[in-house]
């Protein structure tokens, strides 16, 4: 098992790609708190998985909150060696139609919140001399959809973060990698980019393999990044998207 008697954070842990994470995670041998706003589910899902996880309510994009997180998570698992920095949302509006409030809360969840979580589970880090932050970035971190601004800008902030956070933290021995997923099968790409027949052939024919991708395909990726296995591997990301960004045309899509 790669996560043998390591432990894990996962944020946006209720759902989709985070929930895979999870689950991966407690697979690969390591324990695992779960941390989401979505209390039901978290808890839940959390319970699934026995003794070795464990949920914190919390909304990533309050200091406050992240802080309860790290705490519980000591205080549940005494330490904390890998963090994945996934919870996300998204807000579909036209340039001259988006609200500034709409703006500000997608950059809070999506963006300010690895800053918070990260800065707060690196500084555990530094304590133990090593550790691993894998932040969840995406394809729309160099592409872009004209109705998902904020979304398309805190993937790209989410880039750059993982950068200067591998540089900022390589002399305490703490890794620092990103994943940009292309269109995954989750609740959320339904909602916002597979919504019709016409939404989806919009986007097989942007991607080579022909169908979209698994949360579990992205979890196996992180389940790597937060291993030995990648060991010398800092300031990455990788692309999970189906060989969409070498695309510079279109692909015909099976009916």
């Amino acid at each position: 098992m790669k996560l043998h008697q390591k432990v894990a954070i996962v944020t946006g842990a209720a759902h989709g790609i985070g929930l895979a994470c999870a689950r991966r995670f407690v697979q690969e041998g390591a324990q695992v708190m779960f941390a989401d706003v979505d209390a039901t589910a978290g808890t839940a899902a959390a319970a699934q998985l026995g003794a070795a996880a464990a949920f914190c309510r919390t909304d990533v994009s309050l200091k406050t909150d992240v802080e309860l997180l790290i705490g519980t998570t000591l205080a549940t698992f005494g330490r904390i060696d890998i963090l994945i920095n996934n919870a996300g949302i998204t807000h579909a509006a036209d340039f001259l139609d988006l609200a500034e409030e709409d703006f500000d809360r997608v950059l809070r969840v999506n963006l300010k919140s690895m800053f918070l979580c990260g800065q707060a589970a690196a500084r555990v880090m530094v304590r133990q001399g090593s550790g691993a932050i894998i932040n969840m970035s995406s394809v729309n971190a160099v592409l872009a959809i004209p109705n998902q601004v904020p979304y398309v800008v805190s993937k790209g902030g989410i880039n750059q973060l993982t950068r200067v956070m591998a540089l900022g933290l390589a002399p305490y021995g703490i890794r620092v990698n990103a994943i940009g997923p292309g269109t995954i099968m989750t609740e959320l790409a339904k909602q916002a980019v597979l919504s019709s027949d016409e939404a989806r052939r919009k986007i097989l024919s942007r991607t080579p393999l022909g169908r979209c991708g698994e949360p579990e395909e992205v979890a196996a990726i992180a389940a790597f990044l937060a291993s030995d296995d990648a060991s010398y591997m800092s300031g990455q990301t990788i692309y999970a998207d189906g060989g969409r960004l070498a695309l510079n045309y279109t692909v015909p899509v099976k009916e």
